[in-house]
């Protein structure tokens, strides 16, 4: 029998199913099987995330082996948020009791949430849930905060664990199987991965630079009475502040300042941004192919190219009675 790796050690089962006593009257708790944890994309997830924050806190000498062992206390957490986001938190260095721990993650995760544009509520992740080594909870903020502000690390697609969901009711424990999904499934880029705009890029690279120009040249004339021109399309609809002015001129919508970032300071309000912008596209049915609002933040021209293009053909091709583009507000 081959030794087990360290990296297995560490990652041994922390816990067992809860008792009939251990869990209150109404109280429900999640149970990650031996099983799932052995689960290689689980286990593969779990490593690109440690080597991540590994190298992201390389300079403040700071290494994690073990996510559940590791991030409860909130001394990670804290460091790395304050990293990535280019905040300083008002919290003490080090929390050496429990109420201290919790109390510390209770201001990073509430800034992390803020950052994040996430609810409370709607959270996958709890300071209970952190603080009490809880692994899938650790995941989902870690994946999330990864998505928001590293979008281009190559987390594994469509990470999913088998997990027992326990109740404690009045005739005792109930139990069911329930499915974690951890990362986004990857199909939606197999199928974009056969559009017209791969194959430009793959066959025809030399008529990329004239596409842009088009385009360019019909955001351009329709941003005229606003005052604003690109000369980057690499670069400009990134923060999704120019898309979202574009969609409002073209579709005739009205954008209160209230619903995006007119002057984006962080990622995760560029996210946010893009994300808007897309859902009116979906919504005016203008999307041919799925985009991931993650890649126009991050600069992929492929993906920025699908979006203006829908709405480069419908406001060429379409016009009303004077010319103007069906859609552009009198």
């Amino acid at each position: 029998m081959e030794p087990e790796s360290l990296y297995d050690l560490l990652q041994l089962p922390k816990e067992e199913p809860p008792t009939e006593e251990e869990l209150p009257r109404g109280g429900k708790k999640k149970y990650l099987p031996p099983n799932s944890r052995r689960d290689p994309k689980f286990e593969e997830l779990q490593k690109v995330l440690m080597e991540w924050i590994n190298t992201t806190l390389l300079p403040e000498h700071i290494v994690v082996r073990s996510l559940e062992e590791d991030i409860f206390d909130g001394l990670i957490l804290h460091h790395l948020f304050e990293k990535l986001a280019s905040l300083k938190l008002e919290v003490e260095e080090i929390a050496l009791t429990a109420a201290s721990q919790r109390r510390k993650l209770r201001v990073i995760l509430e800034a992390t949430n803020h950052s994040l544009q996430v609810d409370e509520l709607q959270a996958k992740w709890s300071v209970e849930a952190i603080f009490n080594k809880d692994l899938l909870a650790t995941l989902h903020l870690l994946v999330a905060l990864a998505r928001c502000f590293q979008p281009d690390l190559p987390l594994p697609a469509n990470v999913q664990v088998e997990v027992i969901r326990i109740e404690s009711t009045r005739t005792g424990l109930k139990s069911e199987k329930v499915v974690e999904q951890l990362t986004e499934c990857s199909a939606h880029k197999d199928q974009s991965s056969q559009d017209v705009f791969d194959e430009l890029f793959k066959l025809a690279p030399e008529k990329v630079h004239a596409v842009k120009e088009a385009i360019v040249s019909f955001v351009n004339q329709k941003l005229e009475r606003l005052g604003l021109s690109v000369q980057s399309l690499d670069t400009q609809f990134a923060d999704g502040v120019i898309l979202l002015l574009l969609i409002g001129q073209l579709e005739g919508f009205f954008l209160h300042l209230k619903e995006f970032h007119l002057t984006p300071s962080s990622p995760a309000e560029m996210l946010h941004n893009v994300t808007l912008a897309l859902e009116l596209l979906k919504d005016e049915g203008l999307l041919s192919y799925p985009v991931n609002p993650e890649d126009i933040v991050n600069k992929d021209a492929k993906s920025t190219l699908r979006v203006l293009y829908s709405l480069f053909l419908k406001h060429t091709m379409r016009t009303d009675g004077d010319g103007a583009p069906r859609g552009t507000p009198n």
